[in-house]
């Protein structure tokens, strides 16, 4: 078997963990590096980029070297080496637990009482970092889409394609960066500068997963034509250059209007509107979003596999040409 097909059957095998299983409640790989970084940032910090990109380096660094080592140890074995890239993807990606955090919103917006409103807004921190008490049903709705769409990129799409890239240690290195993002990329006082080069680092790291998100979830989604109109049109318009592409392809896909006012922590930003020409998202749209980001994750593993059998394909034959010419 060879290393192309061990991570297609891997992959597919991680996904499949995912979607039976979820992740764990306690002792989840992620959470482990999570203390980790921070291990690391409590000894390395100072207001300085130069020290943020030590921290980025080493906990990066570390992950990469450690999924090296792992994919090494196991390289004569192809079932072992499958096993370990369905473990590692396991590990990395996060549909599950993204579906069912969102669904569990929308459930509680379906009640249309206060309470189911209050339930919503309670839930809505584990999925992203909105003020919910500014947010109404329609608002809270709206978020929830917006997050699946981007974190559809970040937990699922941009995963697979580094392990398709990489293996092993390019599924646990993007998980790193996206992990290290999320601690320190952010623009507090303590991060601003600490934080920057995990935050450019993610930007780099995640543009070819955003981008093949994007086009994915037009090929997949109801409204394809919708999907490209408002990639092309809006995307650029978001201060992200990740989340743009992705969200305006999943605002065009839904027939939805994304974007707009939105609150951190009590501040307050007014973003560009995302597929204008769009309804405003109503509950219902949470679970279309959550279906067509489950396809989306499906479609990239095959086109992960595929594009690893063919780059196997073309070295092996370039190989083989240089040999006949020598």
């Amino acid at each position: 078997m060879g290393a192309d097909r061990e991570f297609a059957y891997g992959a597919a095998a991680g996904l499949l963990g995912d979607l039976l299983l979820g992740d764990p409640r306690r002792g989840h790989p992620v959470a482990a590096f999570g203390r980790a970084a921070a291990a690391v940032e409590r000894m390395l910090w100072r207001d300085d980029r130069g020290r943020g990109a030590l921290h980025t380096a080493v906990c990066v660094g570390g992950a990469v070297a450690l999924g090296s080592l792992a994919a090494r140890c196991v390289r004569s074995s192809p079932a072992a080496s499958v096993a370990l890239t369905g473990a590692a993807t396991w590990a990395v990606v996060g549909g599950t637990s993204l579906a069912r955090e969102a669904r569990a919103i929308g459930r509680s917006l379906e009640t249309g009482t206060t309470e189911g409103l209050e339930a919503a807004r309670a839930r809505l921190p584990h999925l992203c970092g909105r003020d919910p008490q500014a947010l109404d049903a329609d608002g809270i709705a709206r978020a929830v889409v917006e997050s699946v769409a981007e974190n559809t990129s970040d937990a699922v799409v941009g995963a697979l394609v580094w392990g398709a890239v990489a293996g092993v240690p390019g599924l646990l290195g993007f998980r790193a960066v996206n992990t290290l993002d999320a601690m320190v990329g952010h623009k507090s006082p303590r991060h601003r500068r600490y934080g920057w080069a995990s935050a450019r680092l993610d930007d780099v790291a995640g543009w070819p997963g955003a981008r093949l998100t994007a086009v994915l979830a037009a090929v997949a989604g109801p409204d394809p034509r919708g999907a490209l109109r408002a990639w092309r049109a809006d995307a650029a318009k978001h201060p992200s250059p990740n989340a743009g592409p992705v969200e305006a392809s999943f605002a065009g896909a839904l027939g939805v209007r994304l974007g707009g006012t939105l609150s951190y922590a009590g501040r307050v930003e007014h973003r560009p509107v995302l597929n204008g020409t769009g309804r405003p998202v109503a509950v219902a749209d949470i679970d279309r979003a959550v279906r067509l980001s489950r396809r989306v994750g499906w479609l990239t593993l095959g086109v992960g596999a595929a594009a690893r059998i063919a780059g196997t394909r073309i070295a092996a034959a370039r190989i083989a040409g240089k040999g006949h010419r020598s």
